[in-house]
């Protein structure tokens, strides 16, 4: 699983992951984009078919012997995305699973936030304003772990192996060579 806040990089450093690979990429979007067409981000409808889709996949990949990345933005702090991350990974407990933290500053976010990648790529994030609105006011949410300051995540993670990657400064080709050399350590 690579997680972090919005646009950090976990779609297209999961890409470099899976092409240097034999891993495959489910990024969140690729459900998320679907669904927002019919349903109301915020509605029950979406929650339920999102959270079953997700579960699906998994689980038909675990049966094909598929390797998958999963992204996700992750509320450390949040107990309730603690449960959901918990949920998703249940059915694998002691399979080989990994958590990768992609890290950047604001103004990094902020600039990757209008990639044409991106833009392509996640159809809810095109209209900029809203985009950048949503990106900020999610900053009063915790996506990344701190060494001094616990969540409720960490335990979760300890018993996993959990790599924290800043990334601000890391072309993607660069953070998924990291993230593969770490992996084939784990």
């Amino acid at each position: 699983m690579i997680f972090g806040p919005p646009a950090v990089g976990k779609m297209t450093v999961g890409r470099e992951v899976a092409a240097r690979s034999g891993f495959r990429l489910l990024h969140n979007h690729a459900t998320i984009e679907p669904l927002i067409q019919v349903f109301d981000w915020d509605s029950a409808a979406f929650a339920t078919l999102n959270r079953e889709f997700r579960r699906r996949i998994f689980e038909e990949a675990a049966a094909a012997g598929v390797d998958l990345i999963f992204s996700a933005v992750w509320n450390v702090d949040d107990p309730a995305d603690l449960d959901y991350v918990r949920e998703l990974i249940a059915p694998y407990d002691g399979w080989p699973i990994a958590f990768v933290e992609l890290t950047a500053d604001l103004p990094t976010r902020l600039d990757r936030n209008r990639t044409e990648r991106r833009l392509m790529e996640k159809a809810s994030k095109r209209n900029l304003e809203w985009s950048e609105t949503n990106l900020r006011e999610l900053e009063q949410h915790r996506m990344n772990t701190d060494a001094a300051l616990p969540s409720v995540a960490d335990e979760l993670l300890s018993r996993y192996s959990h790599l924290r990657l800043d990334n601000t400064d890391l072309p993607p080709e660069q953070a998924a060579e990291l993230i593969l050399a770490w992996l084939d350590r784990a």
